[in-house]
């Protein structure tokens, strides 16, 4: 056995001893005793700032009106006073760059004056405002290394907070992150402008029903899947550590088949994380409520109440973050990326999306009687997904999912939506009625008021879909586990909105040509659901069958990453993000050209490491195994003992043919890495790493993978799946 996974498992059975936890403070009270107390929320903001600075913040969240500088500079007093008391020394710009990590630059509130005084000092300027280094963070190109300077500008609309990390305090403010010319760099602010955006598109529309509505928002639930390792393993690994899924290993005998891991008992280890790490989250105002077992072994979830979609985006990176650091307080490692282990489920993020007025109205909510707003409402989220699923599809797309989309786990490429029984009747007895003749229109109404009651949960639950409706929202399940929020839902804001002008526009033709706003209302709604069957589908996703009926409906299939962000250059792309104004041309190109760059980066680093843990790692073990058995055949042929080495033989047989399956994939693979890094541009780089160089990793995989079952496993150096999938 290798030195390093000799080491690992040792490890391991030290720790079979009862582990020495140490949970968070506030983990043994009550939640609403420490809730958000790290948070600088309404109750803070009324106790640390004047009625006046109060009001003018809240009049920036609720209402987009801009702060004077003289309230900034309270707010940063009262801001800085908060946050000392809780014992901070340190302030940050905290930001979500395509990365689609976070980012944060600590600065102290120490400073010097003129005469060489110390003082402790934040100003409205530096709360507002501040400079990074905007040639370091992807830009598409919006950025040259010379041209360094970035601004991260206050968002007001997320609170700050104070984040602990060891025995240091830092306070964050949640910022925006932009270019020297003003162009979005990052998720949050194309999310801000979707935000508006679908406010005024979905205000009048609301009016329509209820003219109490000013405001119409959207909520984001998301449900974080990730998998626990032991650090001790994890760290034997080079292929964990560097890339976050495992490049080589045999599925172990047992896993997930046996369907027991789902909802089980929780292993102490990691009850411990979770109780921890539930702590930390309430803490900073995350309001995390359910956890549980996940399908395949070592695989869990966490899951929040709803919030408001850009607090909601912001609490979900800081709860990525939170959940490594927690993680390594308990020797353990969480895994984020979408497929850590072949053979078994890999980790989705779903996000449940669905929208809310200034009245407390769900309009994604038929209630217990359907009503005509209900229908407005979600006949168009239906509709705005059979128009723009391509831009869906590539708001979801990167190089991790690119292993878990359609792998009979998660929802496949292709874009459809599940309704369910009672939803698809519904919209089939509307269609019954004639919309040109308000007779007709009166039976179609009168038809809905019969209908049965309809509780939240109306729709079973399709989860091979990748856009469901669940009885009050809408579900995407394509989200991968590791992506921000933000990229999905800034598209799902701005589909929404481009549907509501559109349906807005054609309700207002035919009440301008006479016809009663209720039922030109329905006319439209109806000419809409005529339209709507191919993206409609409520059977199994993961079918063959499938993928060929939606080939004959019409429906896009973008397997990979590269052929699903081709969109974003199209002119639906421009159009979508243009009349929007969520992107413009510039910051289109660049947010394309980033998510190329990344998919190739990552595609490159997983093609080295798999190289160098080869070459390094498993060849030698081989060679060394091979070296045994034939100084043993030869041993058995000096005895004349020929009839006894027949295992021997076949086995050193298929080791030497899946050597050389090795040595021909690596050699292919690494010419075609060197063709795929002189492409001419990004987009064919790309293409030769998906299609030439990702199909040697894995023949090279399946060749190492039948090489770990005939090695002895002494001199295997990878730590195998069955140590790694059942943590103790």
């Amino acid at each position: 056995m290798s030195l390093s996974r000799f080491n690992a498992l040792q490890t391991i059975e030290n720790r079979m001893e009862p582990f020495p936890v140490e949970l968070a403070e506030g983990s043994m009270e009550n939640i609403a005793s420490y809730f958000a107390e790290n948070v600088f929320n309404d109750e803070a903001m009324k106790k640390h700032l004047s009625e006046n600075a109060y009001l003018s913040v809240k009049a920036a969240v609720q209402s987009g009106q801009k702060l004077t500088l003289e309230v900034a500079d309270e707010v940063a007093k009262g801001m800085k006073k908060w946050s000392e008391e809780k014992g901070c020394t340190h302030f940050a710009h905290w930001f979500q760059p395509l990365t689609g990590k976070t980012a944060e630059k600590h600065d102290s509130f120490f400073t010097l004056t003129h005469d060489g005084r110390v003082i402790e000092e934040f100003t409205g300027s530096a709360l507002v405002q501040q400079e990074p280094d905007g040639s370091s963070f992807p830009s598409g190109g919006m950025r040259s290394t010379f041209e360094a300077r970035g601004y991260t500008v206050w968002d007001p609309s997320s609170p700050a907070f104070i984040m602990e990390v060891g025995e240091g305090k830092t306070l964050c403010i949640p910022t925006i992150f932009v270019t020297y010319g003003g162009e979005a760099q990052d998720f949050k602010l194309p999310l801000l402008r979707s935000q508006t955006f679908l406010d005024k598109a979905a205000v009048p529309v609301c009016q329509m029903f209820d003219e109490e509505v000013t405001k119409v928002g959207a909520t984001l639930g998301w449900e974080q899947e990730y998998f626990v390792v032991d650090e001790a393993l994890f760290s034997a690994r080079p292929d964990l550590v560097m890339t976050g899924r495992t490049l080589l290993g045999r599925a172990a005998a047992k896993h997930q088949q046996l369907e027991d891991h789902y909802f089980g008992s929780i292993p102490e280890r990691v009850y411990a994380f979770m109780r921890d790490l539930e702590t930390e989250s309430h803490k900073l105002g995350i309001p995390v409520r359910t956890r549980h077992n996940e399908v395949a072994p070592s695989q869990y979830e966490v899951a929040p109440v709803f919030e408001e979609i850009n607090v909601a985006v912001d609490h979900n990176q800081l709860l990525m973050d939170l959940m490594e650091r927690v993680a390594r307080r308990h020797k353990l490692r969480v895994l984020l990326h979408e497929k850590p282990f072949a053979g078994i489920n890999g980790s989705g993020k779903h996000n449940n999306w669905s929208m809310g007025t200034n009245t407390g109205v769900n309009l994604l909510s038929p209630g217990r009687k359907v009503n005509l707003r209900f229908l407005t409402f979600f006949v168009n989220t239906i509709a705005a997904v059979h128009k723009y699923a391509d831009i869906l599809r590539a708001s979801i797309a990167h190089a991790g999912n690119d292993h878990r989309l359609g792998a009979n786990e998660a929802p496949p490429a292709i874009i459809s939506v599940f309704i369910g029984e009672a939803m698809t009747k519904l919209l089939q007895q509307i269609l019954k009625g004639n919309s040109t003749d308000g007779e007709e229109v009166k039976r179609v109404i009168d038809l809905i008021a019969k209908l049965p009651d309809l509780e939240l949960d109306n729709t079973d639950r399709n989860r091979t879909s990748p856009f469901a409706f669940t009885g009050n929202k809408f579900e995407i399940r394509a989200v991968g586990s590791s992506q921000n929020c933000a990229g999905p839902m800034t598209v799902m804001n701005t589909m929404m909105g481009l549907q509501l002008v559109e349906f807005k526009t054609d309700v207002e033709k035919l009440v301008a040509k006479g016809s009663k706003q209720e039922v030109a209302i329905l006319t439209v709604l109806k000419s809409y659901i005529r339209k709507l069957k191919p993206i409609l589908f409520e059977g199994n996703n993961y079918s063959d069958e499938w993928k060929e009926e939606a080939a004959r409906r019409g429906l896009s299939n973008h397997p990979t990453t590269p052929d699903a962000l081709d969109v974003l250059s199209s002119k639906l792309a421009q159009g979508f993000y243009g009349k929007s104004r969520v992107m413009n041309k510039v910051e289109l190109e660049a947010f394309h050209a980033v998510q190329l760059h990344a998919y190739c980066t990552k595609l490159s680093i997983e093609a080295k490491t798999l190289d160098e843990v080869v070459n390094s790692m498993v060849m030698p073990a081989v060679i060394r195994y091979q070296t045994e058995l034939a100084d043993n055949i030869g041993s058995m042929k000096d005895l004349d003992m020929d009839d006894a080495i027949g295992y021997q033989k076949d086995t050193l047989k298929r080791m030497v043919r899946a050597a050389n399956e090795i040595r021909e994939g690596l050699e292919k693979m690494n010419k075609a890495l060197d063709k795929a890094h002189e492409a001419d541009d990004v987009r064919g780089e790309a293409d030769i790493l998906c299609n030439k160089v990702k199909p040697q990793m894995d023949k090279i995989r399946e060749a190492v993978d039948d090489l770990e079952m005939l090695v002895d496993d002494q001199y295997w150096p990878l730590v195998k799946y069955r140590e790694l999938l059942f943590v103790k």
